[in-house]
């Protein structure tokens, strides 16, 4: 599983594919800086390893929701987390290729076992957590795009809205079913598994050295090549069309604090005009969505997950201090170039066919007509609470007069001013396949697009299971200190899977990369674990010895880290507070952080006290 890293001079050993590398290496920075750029491209690997799991279901969630809410005003924020995520990986890449150490043990021996531990089961919790909505935007993808052609996986589940002309709901809900809400979930379980499956066997490819790990590189470089160019090719056709303003696409990339607390965008001006009742109304709803929305979009650009992937990728390949450069070619190359270029087209695509508009049904003033809206059923809930919602003794009406009340309620909807209805159409939980629908015209085909994205989706999220059962794989080792066990690998790699392939009875809600902005707020709040973690690591001299950077590369090592570590702090607290008001979710949240605090400070003060007596012991 592990193995260590030799020394620079150590001789190359025909036989030993690490030691080819490492002579590669050597030979191409003695012919110059063209040959070894073209080195590092061939033996590129771990920052692909990243890209396929940076770019999953959360990278899909979170710029599809920043698109709908914010437009292209919110493109700056992915961008600034991957910069973040970036440096931080690249610290630890570099004190792992510079010592050696198995990070795990490095600190909990020279910096705190508690923050040891804690990144440890953060990354475990977070891989079997995370991977519950990948499982299920997968079977999204084959049910609603790749297989819709023949049926798909399952009928379609039909929601009937609330009733305007004829129809009724059961007391006081804002939508009824007319069928079966959802698939049979044994045909789900049968299509989880079948993923399970030959995601287990793409790993195993990974833990074999050679020619299968190489193909192991080779298809999931190809997975993220497929996702890049789905979504690109969106934008492009978007940009012949002349329907993409860049001088405003490129504003977006300056960064605009004021998104945290403020609607930001077209919304924010179709607010300015409203009474300031509904603007009221509208604002703290979109503040609400845009904060949580915001805080994913940070937390699944690098997760605490990620930061265990990398160190252990590498000594998993045998790398050492000559791959130092290659480790953070690769990071940029292989993962936030990608990522950047994949989640700025999905927020430029999501915002011109959501941000501030409605179809025409929507926008109708005839409540028959705006029921007939496909996304009427899933605005309806806040249109019905912005109109006054159901009367308090609603449930002991009679049905002629539920009825009543429910016609009164969808005219008083229809009356809204357009410019509402597109504020709350901003407001609607989209899915993947919504967004392939829309545009369809855009690419001039609906059955290409319905297939474009399709496969961009299915892409990102298999290849995230992939590499998020890998990681659960090398933390299970780590956890039992023995890193050479083929067992314990399997073991974790096999809890992740398992746990993400039952992801139906978890979440089985209609927009699913909700699921994921849901799940992102957790690995926003461990994220700090790892930053802050790795900032002390890097300037541990008893850790890094010789190898500590010195001078004007400490300065900046530590400014850069400081930048990542102080925006890993800002999201998590937003987090926090953001849980405060919720009565089931404060109290565990509080007594987490409250419990971890107290066992880092006593991990400190177990290391000041033993210090003394382990020198004394030399």
């Amino acid at each position: 599983m592990n193995q260590k890293p030799t020394d620079d001079s150590g001789a190359p050993d025909a036989s030993d594919k690490v030691s080819q590398d490492r002579q590669i290496l050597k030979d191409a920075q003695a012919r110059g800086p063209g040959a070894t750029l073209g080195a590092w491209v061939r033996l590129s690997g771990p920052g692909w390893l990243q890209s396929a799991i940076t770019l999953g279901g959360g990278s899909l969630a979170g710029a599809l929701f920043l698109g709908s809410l914010g437009g292209v005003s919110m493109l700056w924020l992915q961008l600034m987390a991957i910069v973040m995520g970036v440096i931080m990986l690249s610290a630890i890449s570099f004190v792992t290729l510079s010592t050696g150490e198995r990070p795990f043990q490095a600190i909990n021996q020279h910096i705190n076992p508690a923050l040891g531990w804690g990144w440890l089961i953060a990354t475990c919790m977070a891989n079997m957590i995370w991977c519950m909505p990948q499982f299920s935007l997968c079977y999204d993808a084959l049910d609603k795009n790749l297989l819709r052609d023949v049926g798909g996986l399952e009928p379609a589940a039909v929601t009937a809205p609330l009733a305007i002309a004829g129809g009724s709901t059961d007391s006081g809900s804002t939508a009824a079913p007319a069928a079966a809400a959802r698939p049979a979930w044994l045909t789900k379980l049968v299509v989880s598994l079948i993923l399970l499956g030959a995601a287990g066997v793409m790993v195993a490819l990974n833990a074999r050295r050679g020619l299968a790990s190489r193909f192991f590189d080779i298809l999931l470089k190809a997975l993220v090549a497929m996702v890049v160019l789905s979504f690109f090719g969106v934008v492009l056709s978007l940009t012949f069309k002349g329907e993409l303003n860049w001088l405003e696409i490129l504003a977006g990339f300056i960064p605009d604090f004021r998104q945290w607390w403020e609607p930001t965008g077209k919304l924010a001006d179709l607010l300015v005009d409203l009474p300031e009742d509904a603007r009221d109304f509208w604002s703290k709803m979109l503040v609400k969505n845009q904060s949580e929305v915001m805080i994913a979009a940070a937390a699944t650009a690098v997760g605490i997950n990620m930061t265990f992937l990398m160190p252990y990728s590498m000594l998993h390949r045998g790398w050492d201090k000559t791959f130092r450069g290659l480790a953070r070619f690769d990071l940029s190359t292989g993962m936030a170039i990608p990522y950047v270029l994949v989640t700025s087209c999905v927020v430029i695509a999501a915002a011109h066919v959501f941000n501030a508009t409605a179809d025409p049904a929507f926008l109708s003033d005839d409540p028959v007509v705006m029921a007939t809206s496909p996304i009427y059923a899933s605005a309806q809930g806040n249109l019905v609470k912005r109109v006054g919602g159901f009367s308090e003794g609603y449930d002991q009406l009679s049905p002629a007069e539920q009825k009543a009340e429910q016609q009164q309620l969808a005219a008083k909807i229809a009356a809204l001013p357009a410019a509402e209805k597109k504020v709350a159409a901003s407001l609607v939980q989209r899915n993947a396949f919504q967004l392939s629908q829309a545009i369809g015209p855009i690419v001039g085909n609906d059955k290409l697009a319905n297939y474009m994205f399709g496969l961009g989706v299915f892409g990102m999220c298999f290849s995230t299971i992939i590499v998020l059962m890998l990681i659960n794989g090398f933390a299970f080792c780590e956890m039992f200190n023995r890193p050479d066990s083929s067992g314990l690998y399997a073991l974790g790699c096999l809890v992740a899977g398992v746990s993400g392939s039952l992801w139906f009875w978890v979440w089985d809600g209609p927009s699913k990369p909700w699921l994921v902005i849901v799940t992102s707020s957790f690995g926003a709040m461990l994220l700090p674990i790892a930053y802050l973690t790795f900032f002390m690591m890097m300037n541990s001299k008893s850790l890094m010895g010789a190898e500590k950077p010195t001078g004007w590369r400490m300065v900046v090592w530590n400014l850069l880290m400081a930048f990542a570590v102080l925006g890993a702090f800002a999201a998590a607290s937003q987090t926090i507070y953001s849980k405060l008001d919720k009565p089931l979710e404060a109290p565990i949240v509080l007594s987490i952080l409250g419990v971890f605090v107290v066992a880092v400070i006593a991990g400190f003060a177990y290391k000041a006290f033993a210090r003394p007596a382990e020198r004394a012991s030399l």
